[in-house]
Order: structure tokens, then sequence, then C-alpha cells
């Protein structure tokens, strides 16, 4: 069995878009979806610098258009789909609950919405590498911050203030290696964004929604959701919520899953279910270059 899983904020790295532009119709593709959100896709995933794609309003409709255009070049079938964060909404188009240009213009409004929720306050998230959930998040409450993404594998990705995100790295909870500093520009999945919550609720009444073909499984609880509606409602007020990872591999675990193919820019997402899966065969597309690895892979999970 295949799940598909897309990822979120921070995975970008410049340039990385610039071999998918290869492939046959890929830059039509984007030149579409840059005009229909008014928003260069093919500058940014080809030469901008790690600043300019680190902006939040830039990363998440790159993100997305990535996932869908390494999807398309894929062309699997896959038993499940999950996305991290922003990536819920690729795999939202992936189960054909938005087509693809709705699920662009979507992001473009999370996306804005959250920089200017972001611009309110100086806040940031960082990763906390070891230690115990049961010890960690209390310690976290301690210090004003949120545990925002329960991430499976040993990690948890603390949000919040400057400040709070500079105590946490001076007094860090017991067991936890190291504190790292996310390449995100604020607090997302916490109070700090309902602004772009209400934004996000006032979008959604212009798409069209049909429900999931395929398993939808929500990062809000690893549960799998059967209806449209309710796809689009997790997905609005997930930016204000923790994302639970864990409980998303958990149900992968669960369903019977046997390969995990993380889209582009895959990497941490196949990291963590290294770590949490044992026995799952997993696969990132970094580039085109992985297809042929990726579609041998699936002939053998797919379908089930």
């Amino acid at each position: 069995m295949l799940v598909l899983v897309a990822p979120g904020q921070g995975a970008q790295t410049p340039g990385f878009l610039t071999p998918w532009l290869d492939l046959p119709g890929a830059a039509d593709r984007i030149a579409a979806w840059s005009d229909a959100i008014g928003l260069d896709l093919a500058h940014y995933g080809t030469r901008a610098d790690a600043d300019e794609i680190r902006d939040t309003a830039v990363a998440q409709p790159l993100l997305v258009a990535a996932g869908l255009l390494s999807a398309a070049a894929l062309d699997a079938s896959p038993s499940v789909v999950a996305g991290h964060s922003v990536g819920e909404i690729t795999a939202a188009a992936l189960a054909s609950v938005i087509d693809d240009e709705a699920a662009l213009r979507f992001v473009r409004t999370r996306g804005l919405g959250m920089a200017e929720a972001a611009a309110v306050t100086e806040t940031g998230m960082a990763a906390l590498l070891g230690g115990d959930p049961d010890v960690t998040i209390p310690h976290l409450e301690k210090l004003g911050l949120t545990a925002a993404n329960v991430n499976g594998g040993g990690q948890i990705v603390a949000a919040g203030t400057a400040a709070q995100i500079a105590a946490l790295e001076a007094d860090k909870p017991e067991g936890v290696r190291r504190v790292v500093a996310l390449k995100v520009a604020g607090a997302f999945h916490t109070h700090h964004m309902a602004p772009a919550v209400e934004k996000l609720r006032a979008a959604v009444g212009d798409l069209t929604v049909s429900d999931p073909t395929v398993r939808y499984v929500s990062n809000a609880d690893g549960h799998t959701v059967a209806t449209g509606t309710e796809v689009i409602a997790r997905l609005v007020g997930q930016v204000a919520n923790p994302v639970r990872w864990d409980l998303c591999m958990e149900t992968f675990q669960s369903l019977g899953v046997t390969a995990l193919v993380e889209l582009s820019p895959g990497g941490t997402l196949t990291g963590l279910a290294k770590r949490a899966l044992p026995g799952v065969k997993t696969l990132a597309l970094k580039t085109p270059d992985d297809l042929d690895t990726a579609r041998a892979l699936i002939s053998e999970h797919a379908g089930a």
C-alpha cells in the first residue's frame, strides 16, 4: 500500500525547481499557475536566493506547485495521501478535493495571510532533537511556547515569540540534544496565526469542493477524512493549530502502508518515516532523476 506525502515550509532550497522545469509541459503549467496567482513561481524556484524563498507568501505557493508538478510527473495512484502543514493543500489536490489551480489560489491566500499575521510580532520556530514528549511539551508550555509540530521520530517543533525561542535555547528540556532554528518567518500553527484563519475562512466560499477519491489523512489528529467539506474546514483551522505528524504516521502503520514516497522537495518526511516506520520502504523525490526509482518502488507497493 502506497502513501504519497507532501512536505511543509522549510523544505525549500534555492534552485530546487530548476530540473523539474525541463520535463515536458512543466514550464507551461508553472507559467499558468503563476498567472493565476500573480507570483512568478519559475523565478522563485530557479533564481531566487534563500532569503527570498523564506518569505512565507512565496514559500508556500512554491512548495504546493513543486508537489503537484512532481506528482504529475510520477503519475502514481496512491492508496493514501497526506501533507505536513502547507503540504496538506497539495494532498487535497491529489485527492481531487480541489483542482490544482484552486489549490494554488488557496495557498496564495494562506501564505499572504500568514505573512501578515507573522509581521505583527517577531516570532519563529525551532526544532528540538531528542527528548521525551511527556517531558518536552510541559517544559515548552512553562516557557510560553507551543508544540506546533509533533513530528514523531523524536522531533518536536516549538513556536512562539523571538524572546521565548531564545529562552528555550538557553534552557533546553531534559534529554533534548539540540535546538535548531527553522527557516520560517513566524510562529505557524499557534494562536499568533488567528488573523490568517479568518482570511482563509472568508476565501473558501468560492471553492468547488469534492469528496476525497483516496484516503486523506489529516495532520490535525491523524484521522482519515471522508468529505471534502471537512477537509477544507481542517485546512482553514490547521493554520493556528498544531500539526500531529506523529499521529499521521501511526495511521499509515494501522492502514498497512508498505511504501512512502515524498513529493518534491522531498527529504524531511522521509527521514521521519525511516525512524518511526520500520519496514516501510521510503523514497524522496528530490529531482526528476529519482522518478524511475520511485516508479519501480510504486510498482511493488501500489494498488492495495
